[in-house]
């Protein structure tokens, strides 16, 4: 073979077995999940050199049902046990590999420069709180966890007419720095993102910790840098950078 031939075929052949051995890691992650794992993928993709994590931050609810419908994902993180146990029942996560990975609190949030003052939950009845933000119990965990303290307490019903629904809490949030809503509940963790436009009011004691769970999915194409994945969160690394955005240990 010519040596110009050969040098050709030799390129061409690197090129192709590069494109091939470099993976790209699917991870759909409840929305609260956001920027620590954007900073947790990028610390995998400088330890794994050519390979791509994308993300999928949604409710966790919402994500369940994606990967029932066929999403080619490969990790499923979620913020409560309830979504992951529907992943679970539906097969459609490899139940050996799921993990409790970090936890979180809920909290009260109020627009920053706000003149309420709530010191506890009943304080939402006053005149002055009209349009309370919270996520849709039925899909989203941070939903279940303040209507399940809200039930506890006997104000879901007499609050009902206040709710503005929200698709997860980052929208909630959102709701709250815009000034849109008086009060909403949201996760300690978002807001601390936004600490110039938000301040918390209360922090709610849940009538369950606020875990997030972890697993491989059934699906995976890329198991093997799946558990890898996990393996960086549970780490001490990956641990640091959960703490460092305000997660607490599991």
């Amino acid at each position: 073979m010519p040596r110009l031939q050969l040098i050709f075929s030799l390129g061409l052949l690197l090129a192709v077995t590069g494109s091939v051995a470099a993976d790209e890691l699917l991870v759909s992650a409840a929305a609260s999940l956001t920027d620590a794992f954007k900073s947790i993928g990028a610390e995998f993709e400088r330890a794994h050199p050519g390979d791509k994590v994308v993300f999928n931050f949604a409710a966790s609810d919402v994500l369940v049902k994606q990967i029932a419908e066929g999403a080619p994902v490969d990790i499923f993180a979620s913020a409560d046990e309830e979504a992951m146990d529907k992943a679970v029942k539906g097969k459609l996560i490899v139940a050996t590999t799921k993990f409790n990975f970090a936890g979180n609190r809920l909290v009260l949030a109020v627009p920053r420069d706000s003149p309420l003052r709530l010191s506890k939950l009943e304080d939402l009845n006053a005149n002055a709180v009209r349009r309370i933000a919270i996520s849709q119990p039925a899909t989203v965990p941070a939903g279940r966890y303040a209507k399940a303290v809200l039930d506890q307490g006997r104000l879901w019903g007499v609050l009902q007419e206040r709710f503005i629904y929200t698709q997860n809490v980052r929208q909630t949030l959102d709701y709250l720095a815009r000034g849109e809503v008086d009060a909403g509940f949201v996760y300690a963790t978002d807001a601390a993102l936004m600490k110039e436009k938000v301040r918390v009011a209360l922090e709610v004691t849940t009538t369950r910790p606020v875990a997030y769970p972890i697993a491989v999915t059934t699906a995976s194409k890329n198991a093997r840098l799946a558990r890898e994945f996990i393996d960086l969160v549970k780490s001490g690394a990956g641990q640091s950078i959960l703490q460092k955005f305000g997660f607490t240990k599991p």
